[in-house]
């Protein structure tokens, strides 16, 4: 498995500036990993603001079906306020979708 380490853009990830740079990084490793998954590890991270987790990972649902996203990726070491964040940008855009 490949691993994307969030951690090498801080310990706080906020803004949608870097939510998207950092989305069209892993974009192409997504699409990249054939039958493997894509490790999104977030060890080291602090906290994610809304913004940066709805730019960076919940807009990746305009890029491919939700459970394309969820079969080619995996999440590792979020601690419950990173968790929380992520998935309420999540449920925010698929109700959009």
């Amino acid at each position: 498995m490949n691993t994307f380490k969030f951690n090498t853009y801080g310990q706080e990830l906020a803004t949608r500036i870097l939510g998207k740079k950092v989305r069209e990084v892993i974009l192409p490793l997504i699409n990249e990993t054939g039958a493997e998954k894509l490790v999104l590890d977030f060890e080291g991270v602090n906290i994610v603001t809304n913004s940066f987790a709805d730019e960076c990972l919940a807009k990746l649902i305009y890029e491919m079906p939700f459970e394309t996203l969820k079969s080619k990726t995996t999440f590792r070491n979020l601690n419950d306020t990173v968790r929380k964040y992520i998935a309420f940008a999540f449920q925010r855009r698929l109700k959009v979708v």
